[in-house]
């Protein structure tokens, strides 16, 4: 059905939109400014903070414009002294119930609260701060939960409940209602840190490992070995001012190497391997017709998420490891091996878009010999953080090259980071490798985009594969209970815990939305339209790691494969009563 096109005035400006449509959204779309902080295009409007208020001709009183709908012909006014002074008042409001921690805070860097403040010049000690001492927690080795900071905005109970998780809970104390986490056992935090992109006041931070990094740069030692994911090079440059999407590969290499890499990776590399493994597990699968469908495992938050609320389909995970747990361990064997140095001495520091990243590297069933793959990781705000601290912008910074021994990355290694990316890697290789042409298809752009599922039918081998793509937990938690019903619904299913794949992980900038996620993916789209090899065993470098090292099935399971287990609830941990 059509939508209704209407015209309305905003601040005497006649603008031609749809019937509907909210205030906030139209007038954003035509550059015009409304504040607001609890407002996210992910979630319905809760019109909670009440800094978007505008007034509307010939009605009485003033209206929320992010769940205010537009009629034909309204006459909206979104700036006066009234309006700003209302909106003044709710500020401070806000502020009685936010403990100011700039200091300390991670996104003092990038704060809209800050910035609001500044530009209503607040006294922010005007009210006391009523949540002062409020508890400090600590979900897992993930996400920290500031509650002194919450302005109860709900978006983190809002999107906790849209992932199909459900552990972030309202608690009622007959005077006020606090976010807190389910004392259910049937409830338990995945570590998606969506709460974190969705908190517009950096009430919920990743678990800090810069000092840790910071201290390892220092120590002599030890050899310091960056790696960094496919969706960073896309997303990392927004820190720094740069437009959504703009690809800074090269910068983001020689920035690390000013911080003090001793040896800089791209772990689309190993995605690269990653795809490989994973074909040969689902041309295995679909020709014995076991354990389908076969599921993906790069996402820790999706796999916990298996193992926590659906452990009866733990066996359909692939047993492949996620990409920089894989490189981990090549660069603790065979780079330590090729260049001579003690692998207890490797300190390796993964750049990730994901919170859930720093819950994986704990898990004891991917050590190597006691030694794990992956040391420390840092997310692409923190990383973002670091570099600040040390005076290095992004935007300026020279330009380094990836260390030549692992070589470059694939088309297919890259687009990893968007949903659907993992998918088409995996079915460019599987084609070839059953079809054996060399012009096998490459390009399966129904997998491709910000849908939340995306379902298509391919060709392999003869036999029609039925694959689904999805991102979300919530939209995973549906297909989950649909195969509960029709176990042969798909063959193969991806998923990634956030919202549009690793471009929106819960370690990336803020702000995210659906079209700066999209912006993102169009710049790993385009680094794999322009390669020349697109195909993961084109690569040459992955050639030359199968031939060298990964040539044999006990090395080739010690390092790309894993088993997973049914998990309990974890205690979260008291930082402060």
């Amino acid at each position: 059905m059509r939508r209704k096109k209407i015209k309305v005035s905003i601040n005497g400006r006649e603008i031609s939109c749809f019937k509907g449509q909210t205030v906030l959204d139209v007038a954003r779309k035509n550059g015009l400014k409304i504040p607001s902080l609890c407002y996210h295009p992910d979630l319905e409007a809760s019109a909670g903070c009440r800094l978007c208020l505008v007034s509307i001709k010939d009605r009485k009183g003033f209206f929320t414009a992010c769940s205010t709908k537009l009629e034909d012909g309204m006459v909206i006014i979104t700036d006066s002294p009234e309006i700003r002074r209302l909106r003044k008042i709710n500020l401070e409001m806000l502020f009685a119930q936010h403990v100011e921690s700039c200091r300390d805070c991670m996104r003092s860097y990038n704060c809209r609260l800050l910035a609001l403040a500044q530009e209503y010049d607040l006294d922010l000690s005007k009210f006391k701060d009523r949540k002062r001492n409020y508890p400090i927690l600590q979900f897992g080795p993930a996400v920290v939960f500031k509650s002194e900071k919450c302005i109860d905005c709900r978006n983190c109970v809002e999107i906790c409940k849209k992932q199909g998780v459900g552990f972030l809970e309202l608690e009622d104390h007959d005077s006020f209602i606090e976010v807190v986490p389910s004392k259910k056992k049937d409830k338990d935090c995945v570590y998606c840190g969506q709460c974190i992109v969705h908190c517009p006041a950096a009430a919920f931070e990743e678990v800090d490992s810069i000092k840790d990094v910071e201290a390892v740069l220092k120590d002599r030692k030890k050899f310091v070995v960056f790696q960094f994911a496919p969706s960073i090079r896309a997303s990392i440059g927004e820190e720094f001012g740069l437009p959504y999407g703009t690809i800074v590969t090269d910068k983001l290499i020689g920035a690390l190497r000013q911080l003090g890499a001793q040896r800089v990776f791209d772990v689309s590399v190993a995605a690269d391997v990653t795809t490989i493994e994973e074909a040969n597990e689902l041309i295995e699968r679909v020709q014995k017709q076991k354990k389908l469908p076969m599921f993906t495992s790069c996402c820790p938050a999706w796999v916990k998420f298996v193992e926590f609320y659906y452990p009866r389909f733990i066996s359909r995970l692939t047993s492949v490891r996620s990409p920089h747990i894989i490189l981990g361990g090549i660069i603790k064997k065979y780079v330590a091996e090729k260049e001579k140095i003690d692998p207890k001495k490797i300190v390796v520091v993964s750049i990730m878009p994901c919170v859930s990243k720093k819950y994986e590297i704990t898990r004891k069933e991917l050590q190597l010999q006691g030694l794990n793959p992956v040391d420390y990781v840092l997310t692409t705000h923190e990383l973002a953080c670091l570099l600040k601290s040390r005076d290095i912008d992004l935007s300026f910074v020279k330009e380094g090259k990836l260390d030549h021994l692992l070589g470059e990355p694939s088309g297919a290694g890259v687009i990893y980071g968007a949903s659907g990316g993992v998918t088409e890697s995996a079915l460019r290789t599987a084609i070839r490798k059953l079809t054996g042409r060399k012009n096998a298809r490459i390009n399966f752009k129904k997998v491709r985009g910000m849908e939340e599922v995306k379902e298509a039918e391919v060709i392999l081998g003869g036999v029609p594969l039925r694959v689904a793509v999805v991102n979300g937990l919530g939209n995973a938690k549906d297909i989950l209970e649909k195969l509960k019903k029709n176990p042969k619904l798909y063959d193969y299913v991806e998923v990634m815990a956030c919202f549009g794949g690793c471009i929106g992980g819960g370690g990336q900038p803020v702000p995210t939305s659906k079209e700066i996620r999209a912006r993102r993916a169009k710049g790993l789209y385009k680094i794999d339209e322009k390669k020349q090899i697109r195909l993961a065993d084109d690569n040459p470098a992955v050639k030359e790691l199968y031939k060298n090292f990964l040539n044999n099935k006990e090395t080739i399971h010690k390092i790309c494969h894993t088993k997973y287990f049914p998990k309990k609830k974890e205690k979260v941990k008291i930082i402060r009563k």
